[in-house]
């Protein structure tokens, strides 16, 4: 069985999980820092809560216009050169030549390409690794991506405090540098995966098109977004929850609890589980997402709520079962954009999932919107059953090109993957 010392052997994979390391720190302290200013020039808390989040949003427009530039240019370049474009960016605020707004509009811009560079990084790790190596480096991205959004958020505070948000902005500003020379420096040139035939906003809709369209794989994005989304949406209501229960200072326990649970089961299930015990164990770990969440039905405490979710948490780790299998349903040639579409799917899934969740709570108790959300999980992984357990319909059969001219995609034969703050 693959080990995580094996998969730092691999050098090139070591010089991709360390830039994403690094990005995301750079990450959390911009927004962090962009937020402080934001308000410090408004005075408005919406437009700073905005400003914080800013650099997520437009992740979901890449993701349906952009994603077809992942497989068009060469991964390094690709990857170096958005590091170069978010450091210019963070420098322009940290120069605070811009008003607020402005700085805003610009996160939102260069945002819009994060997808894209997220997805030639997911492509070129399942190329660097293979079989049970890819699904643990999966796993190891993950963990990472927690990991450093806890430290990013505490550098990011200590920097605000010792060298306000322009030093902090700075110090980011060196993080991408950095990243984009350790990209340029260690990694190969390997070539495009596709040319260039159609415009890249075209090209993306034609691509998604083919991959929705084909039903084995339309399902298997379908297992990786609904059981774990619908989860996501109970943590949408913790404040409202714990506000009820007169602790609100103890929201940050149940989302650190979650947090906690998704980290331990992927390292778990990664690390002791051997590839054909994981796979079978899928619809299980996917079960898991949402039976514990049942149990608020009895409006538990504090201590046995952050229990609940970091257990339903856990389950997570149902996607490693299935990310070999996505890399086999989908075309060497889309790869990037592939995976670049199950990360958007998963956002605009937990997105959504979030606001219907703070809407049902708005009109009965947090408790039983928890609730709802637990049962909406349960039933979308018994209705996801067959895909889950590797029994995909239609697996097997002969593509057929759509009506547009979109290119076929081969059908599914063995299982996906990624979650959210995964690579």
């Amino acid at each position: 069985m693959t080990t995580y010392r094996q998969l730092f052997r691999v050098a090139e994979f070591r010089i991709v999980l360390g830039s994403y390391s690094m990005l995301l720190i750079s990450e959390t302290v911009k927004m962090l820092a962009l937020s402080v200013l934001v308000y410090a020039g408004t005075g408005s808390a919406l437009l700073a809560a905005l400003a914080y989040v800013s650099g997520f949003l437009p992740q979901v427009l890449g993701g349906t216009l952009f994603l077809s530039l992942a497989d068009r240019w060469r991964p390094r370049r690709l990857m170096a050169g958005y590091d170069l474009v978010r450091m210019a960016l963070i420098a322009v605020l940290a120069l605070g030549v811009v008003p607020p707004v402005a700085a805003m509009v610009l996160v939102f811009a260069v945002g819009s390409f994060a997808p894209v560079a997220q997805a030639a990084r997911t492509a070129l790790t399942a190329d660097l690794l293979h079989g049970d190596a890819y699904v643990l480096g999966r796993s190891l991205f993950t963990v990472v991506a927690g990991a450093m959004q806890v430290v990013g958020a505490g550098v990011g505070g200590l920097l605000l405090t010792v060298a306000g948000p322009g030093g902090a902005l700075w110090l980011a500003a060196g993080a991408c540098a950095a990243s984009a020379a350790v990209v340029r420096f260690g990694l190969a040139d390997r070539p495009a995966r596709s040319g260039g035939g159609r415009g890249a906003v075209r090209q993306t809709w034609v691509v998604n098109r083919a991959l929705l369209r084909d039903r084995p794989v339309r399902r298997l994005m379908l297992a990786q977004w609904l059981p774990g989304s619908l989860m996501v949406g109970s943590e949408g209501v913790v404040v409202p929850y714990t506000s009820d229960l007169d602790r609100a200072s103890s929201a940050g326990v149940l989302l650190g609890a979650a947090a906690f649970g998704m980290l331990a089961g992927e390292f778990l299930v990664a690390r002791f589980l051997a590839p054909r015990r994981r796979e079978r164990l899928v619809p299980w770990l996917a079960l898991l997402l949402g039976v514990p969440l049942l149990a608020f039905l009895w409006h538990p405490g504090v201590l046995a709520a952050a229990v609940l979710l970091a257990v339903a948490s856990a389950g997570f780790s149902y996607q490693l079962g299935l990310a070999q299998r996505f890399l086999d349903a989908v075309p060497d040639e889309t790869r990037g954009q592939a995976l670049g579409l199950a990360n958007t799917g998963t956002m605009v899934a937990q997105g959504l999932a979030i606001a219907v969740a703070g809407a049902l709570a708005q009109v009965m108790s947090p408790a039983v919107a928890v609730l709802l959300a637990g049962a909406g999980s349960v039933l979308a992984t018994l209705l996801l059953w067959r895909t889950l357990t590797g029994v995909t319909p239609g697996a097997g059969q002969d593509p057929t090109p759509g009506a547009t001219g979109a290119p076929a995609v081969p059908r599914a034969t063995t299982g996906t993957h990624t979650g959210a703050g995964t690579v």
